[in-house]
């Protein structure tokens, strides 16, 4: 029997889990459908277990137009009504709303940038930031900058901690801890 690759504790042994971590988390993401789902997504995670949204994922993609910017940011009050009603997501109704706004904010980065993934990329000279260290930080000085920079855009569900989690996922961030067959 094969000896298991060693990983990022934080991922267990949730054939999930496994497979966000060895084949997502932490590679560099540039489209910005791709972009937008994680955002969302992380947002949707306040609070929670990452493996809850993770879990939750397909059925987000399906009631999320599959997370097409231009579809989504035309929801209104009543498409909030329906997804308060659908186990699928995560029945949060401050999650929800902020989803459409978020959305329109979004857009107006496209429109100002070419691409969203421009705007963020700018941020870090185009490369990955790679940080190897045990030890946890549940923000950073890029984190607060971008989250600050969100808000001041009309963005919700988008504090340090949870862009932190985003720049990690999307690989803006690079920190996968030491003896992680990927570091």
């Amino acid at each position: 029997m094969a000896k298991p690759k060693p990983r990022c504790f934080w991922c267990g042994d949730d054939p999930l889990y496994v497979a966000y971590h060895d084949d997502e988390w932490g590679v560099p993401v540039r489209d910005d459908r791709l972009l937008f789902e994680q955002l969302i997504l992380e947002g949707a995670q306040a609070g929670l277990s990452w493996i809850t949204v993770l879990k939750k994922r397909e059925h987000y993609r399906k009631a999320f137009a599959n997370f097409d910017v231009r579809k989504v940011a035309r929801f209104n009050a009543k498409k909030v009504d329906a997804l308060m009603k659908n186990p699928g997501v995560v029945r949060h109704r401050g999650k929800l709303e902020s989803v459409a706004l978020n959305a329109r904010a979004f857009l107006a980065l496209q429109e100002e940038y070419g691409s969203f993934s421009k705007w963020l990329w700018t941020h870090v000279d185009g490369k990955p930031v790679i940080r190897r260290s045990r030890s946890h930080q549940p923000t950073s000085p890029l984190a607060e900058k971008i989250s600050k920079e969100l808000k001041k855009r009309g963005m919700k569900f988008v504090g340090p901690t949870i862009i932190q989690a985003f720049l990690q996922a999307v690989g803006v961030l690079d920190e996968h801890l030491p003896g992680c067959w990927k570091a």
